[in-house]
């Protein structure tokens, strides 16, 4: 037996359809087994807080060991984690193709899948993971949506937290009066002929995240491959299904991946590369839907030609070469490398796309944001939140950039709210921001766009 393994990590296919998966002692027994090895080897002490609970849980135990530890005190542990996959990708020795086999976020998600059968996930937990429907009610009435949500209504958010659980304090994202699917419609975004990628063909996979609530890193991303000569069409099937994956309805996920693929597969037959515009949602087409759906061959065909929005660009750039006319940004860029971009296992492709600009200070930070999706807004981990992100949001202070930037745009916004609860200096850092979310917004300021 090696003690660790320099092999590439290697994941299996999810077996959530086995009645195993839900047998509650064999899940206990791999608890313990995974977590023994965690206790004995403490590499990710520093990733999450997830670590530091399942340490101290044993380590104050009555004998110091697992074997004294009451299943019961395991939820705390379960709970923290943001299924970031860090731990899998850039920390864990033991790893499949180890013997160990250990895949710590997939068992979180597999305690979750239980609670989920049990009927243990509550019922307003469930509502903050529609969507679509709450992007749709959102969209529809943007202003009244946006007031109520604004961190400054003390009475809404208030309601929010004794009702829905949702931090008072934390920055929630706004709704668009048009999504980017409507907004994309009604202005058409030619190719041009005379750039060196023409005849590439993308369609815009929105996410719900771009599709209610930021359009414009949609519609900058458009004009952006428009420039570059790439003919694109904008499609929505529905959401990723990655807020499901998080509640452990992994049947939920099942279906979304089902459906989605066989919309947009006719695409990818077509001659059409699909381009996603989060990195979270790219993860699940890429990587989680084929280990959850492994039979369906439209879902691997989808895996197989879906690129990140930052990857894409990047790819021009190797493969044909940018149109001309960047220029250099003013200021600086912060960009912050989003764990579910880290993930995807493809290097720094914001960090590279960035420095594709002339004279323009690129820093990067690769480092967890402490967001983690819906989990970083809820009451009880915000505050946790905050603590994990900390490193990030004074790396980001001492910058003093006029940009900073995430793949993930609501770590972004969790990043600038970190830098203004600082001190005076990253509270006068944050204030002196220019607004941009993600970094393809950035090349689109290059262009003039």
């Amino acid at each position: 037996m090696r003690e660790g393994s320099l092999d590439a990590p290697t994941r299996h296919p999810i077996p959530w359809n086995d009645a195993d998966f839900y047998d509650t002692e064999k899940l206990d027994a791999e608890l313990r087994r995974v977590f023994d090895i965690c206790h004995g080897c403490r590499r990710c002490f520093n990733l999450c807080d997830s670590f530091p609970r399942l340490f101290d849980l044993i380590d104050d135990s009555e004998s110091g060991e697992l074997d004294s530890v009451s299943s019961a005190d395991f939820k705390p542990v379960v709970d923290a984690c943001t299924l970031c996959d860090m731990c899998f990708l850039t920390k864990c020795p033991y790893v499949p193709p180890h013997e160990f086999d250990l895949d710590f976020p997939h068992l979180m998600l597999r305690y979750r899948a239980v609670e989920k059968r049990q009927g243990k996930i509550s019922a307003m937990d469930r509502q903050l993971t529609e969507t679509d429907r709450n992007g749709k009610l959102g969209c529809s009435m943007s202003g009244i949506a946006n007031w109520a949500t604004s961190c400054g209504n003390a009475m809404t958010r208030g309601l929010m937290e004794s009702v829905a659980g949702v931090h008072h304090e934390a920055v929630l994202p706004s709704y668009a009066p048009k999504t980017f699917v409507d907004q994309a419609k009604a202005q058409p975004a030619a190719a041009n002929a005379t750039a060196p990628a023409h005849g590439r063909k993308a369609v815009l996979f929105a996410t719900c995240f771009v599709n209610y609530n930021s359009p414009d890193i949609g519609m900058d991303t458009r004009a952006i491959l428009a420039r570059n000569g790439v003919e694109t069409e904008v499609v929505y099937p529905g959401c990723c299904g990655m807020p499901q994956l998080e509640q452990g309805d992994i049947q939920r996920v099942a279906d979304s991946a089902r459906r989605t693929a066989a919309e947009m597969v006719a695409w990818v037959d077509k001659g059409y590369d699909v381009v996603s515009l989060v990195p979270s949602c790219t993860l699940m087409l890429k990587f989680e839907w084929p280990l959850i759906v492994p039979d369906d061959a439209n879902v691997k065909k989808l895996s197989q030609a879906t690129f990140d929005a930052s990857e894409y660009l990047v790819d021009i750039a190797k493969k044909e070469g940018l149109a001309e006319g960047l220029s250099a940004v003013e200021g600086g860029v912060v960009v912050h490398i989003a764990c579910h971009a880290r993930a995807q296992n493809m290097g720094q492709k914001a960090a590279e796309m960035l420095r594709l600009l002339p004279d323009t200070p690129v820093t990067v930070i690769e480092r967890c944001s402490g967001h983690g999706g819906s989990w970083g807004v809820k009451k009880d981990f915000f505050e946790v939140g905050m603590k994990v992100g900390k490193p990030v949001f004074r790396q980001a202070a001492k910058a003093a950039p006029g940009w900073v930037v995430s793949e993930c745009p609501l770590a972004r916004d969790h990043i600038v709210q970190g830098m203004e609860r600082l001190d005076e200096n990253g509270a006068q850092a944050a204030k002196a921001l220019k607004a941009a979310h993600h970094p393809i917004q950035i090349i689109a300021r290059a262009y003039g766009l």
